[in-house]
């Protein structure tokens, strides 16, 4: 079966996370990687409290290095190697290093950097992001277009799935489509739970210093394509695009249409959660979604995959 693998993004964080796999590959994620972040990754993911885990400087680090070491024990047991990779926002940095595009550990100090910005830039400004359920995506563009026409920021952040959009912006402007929702022609629409304006405009302070990060990193080429965020097509140069989402739409659900119109006929989850199961469900019904959210999920995904 011709599968590609799913990485998630922040959001799908939770205390205790990873316990199978910090107990399997402590030379990964104990002491090295601990080496590279100042503080104990196995710590935060198994004690938090919640409100360290979900801080944009520690969960983005986190969920990169537990979704890895899954997809490490998934790579010694697989049929045979995926045909393509993406992930959602943070994700597409696993999706890389899964790939052999990064080494691990440069991976992990990338996303680190990563958080760093993206904190201190929310800091400077504070944003909001809100999903709006239910409503095509042509309807969410022009109502934010016409926001901004006004003087709004706000714009899409996440295309995930059909009816599931997401849009982000300075905090007030984003309160006010929530506000005005069904004046606006938007069926529903729910404030997430976070402080910043990712993948907008409002994260150019945080672009610029990830650029110095990404340019002192180095890629190569990798062993199967990943589908970026920021052009819904296999990515040809990582520092360009990584640093491009970071202040554009994450286009996943465009991808996910994309790799299953090249042949892909199963897209994996592999990492905390769910999420990116979900989003492959809703965007491509009839392709087959397996989950592996921990190493015992491992065996019957391999068996899955391995039929012709």
């Amino acid at each position: 079966m011709r599968y590609a693998v799913l990485f998630p993004g922040q959001g799908s964080q939770t205390v205790g996370m990873g316990a199978d796999v910090f107990a399997a590959r402590p030379d990964l994620l104990g002491i090295a990687a601990d080496n590279v972040l100042g503080w104990s990754l196995e710590t935060v993911c198994a004690q938090g409290p919640e409100s360290v885990l979900v801080r944009t400087d520690r969960a983005q680090p986190a969920l990169y290095a537990v979704s890895y070491a899954l997809w490490e024990a998934f790579a010694d047991r697989m049929p045979h190697p995926p045909v393509g990779a993406a992930g959602h926002s943070l994700g597409e940095y696993t999706a890389l290093a899964a790939a052999g595009a990064i080494d691990f550990f440069d991976g992990l100090r990338l996303v680190t950097s990563r958080g760093r910005a993206m904190a201190t830039a929310t800091e400077a400004a504070a944003g909001a992001m809100a999903a709006v359920v239910g409503t095509d995506e042509e309807v969410v563009e022009r109502v934010v277009a016409e926001r901004r026409s006004g003087g709004a920021q706000v714009w899409v952040a996440n295309v995930n799935a059909p009816g599931q959009i997401v849009v982000a912006g300075a905090a007030a402007d984003v309160a006010a489509i929530a506000a005005k929702a069904k004046e606006l022609g938007l069926r529903r629409v729910v404030a997430l739970n976070v402080a910043g304006a990712f993948h907008t405009p409002l994260m150019d302070p945080a672009q610029r210093q990830l650029m110095t990060a990404l340019q002192q990193c180095e890629f190569r080429p990798g062993a199967f394509p990943v589908w970026g965020n920021l052009g819904a097509v296999p990515v040809e140069e990582p520092a360009a695009a990584l640093a491009g989402q970071l202040v554009n739409k994450v286009r996943f659900s465009e991808s996910l249409v994309a790799m299953r119109n090249r042949g892909v006929e199963a897209f994996v989850h592999m990492g905390p959660g769910d999420v990116t199961a979900g989003m492959a469900k809703r965007s491509v019904a009839e392709a087959t979604v397996i989950t592996v959210s921990s190493l015992d999920d491992i065996g019957a995904a391999v068996e899955q995959l391995a039929v012709v």
